[in-house]
């Protein structure tokens, strides 16, 4: 390690990572690309070899440079990695210390690492609904919760499936996503549904798509029709 003027280290993980022309070139290609990129996508702008674009592109997510998530655009099946820059200045946010312990739990879990995180996050989602100010309206509640943890998150017009898209604009665990997209996202997907569970909305229509907006990950929520239904059967 290089120690400069002040005393600090001058060659930290993101210094190394920068160590090459090529990391250079991928990370302002993907910071120019506002709903990031696949390896594929990379692989075929600057003419490299597949696997060498993506152990670069990994190289790039240990140094906290970039982060990744699978994001299927609604299609069937498992989605490439798609990855996008990190903010410069993570956003803090109240639960972080939280998070990280329920990373921590269920990246040791033997089992599905996904299914973990999902269910782990409803509990997660049940609390923080039932500790929110009172409102009669799922989406409100979900809105109420996101914004609280530092998500950012605007309503959007309904799609033409009547599904109420939101968008988050942030995410203050975005270095924790990074060490595991898959169970971040599921823990997160999980305290949407654990919201809506806890004010006896459906949850069945509701996912977490990251990267779905080209400034944003996009929740979508049921149908405003389906929540009514529930909600006039439990008051029947």
């Amino acid at each position: 390690m290089r120690v400069g003027p002040n005393g600090g280290t001058t060659e930290t993980p993101r210094h190394r990572a920068l160590g090459s022309d090529s990391r250079v070139t991928i990370l302002g290609l993907i910071r120019a690309a506002a709903g990031g990129l696949t390896a594929a996508d990379i692989a075929e702008r600057t003419g490299q070899h597949l696997s060498t674009t993506r152990a670069h592109l990994e190289r790039l997510v240990d140094a906290g440079l970039l982060v990744k998530a699978r994001a299927s655009g609604g299609l069937p099946g498992r989605p490439a990695w798609r990855y996008r820059a990190t903010a410069a200045d993570p956003v803090p946010a109240p639960y972080r210390a939280l998070a990280a312990a329920l990373l921590d739990h269920v990246t040791g879990e033997g089992a599905d690492v996904r299914a973990t995180a999902g269910r782990v996050g409803r509990d997660w989602g049940r609390q923080l609904a039932a500790a929110a100010p009172g409102t009669g309206d799922p989406v409100e509640a979900v809105t109420t919760v996101l914004d609280g943890l530092g998500f950012a998150p605007s309503v959007q017009p309904p799609t033409e499936t009547g599904q109420i898209p939101v968008h988050l604009h942030t995410c203050p665990f975005l270095d924790l996503v990074g060490k595991n997209p898959d169970a971040m996202c599921a823990l997160h997907a999980g305290v949407i549904r654990g919201i809506l569970e806890k004010h006896g909305a459906p949850t069945d229509g509701a996912t977490l798509e990251p990267f779905g907006a080209p400034a944003a990950c996009v929740v979508r929520l049921p149908r405003p029709d389906a929540m009514a239904r529930v909600e006039d059967h439990l008051d029947g």
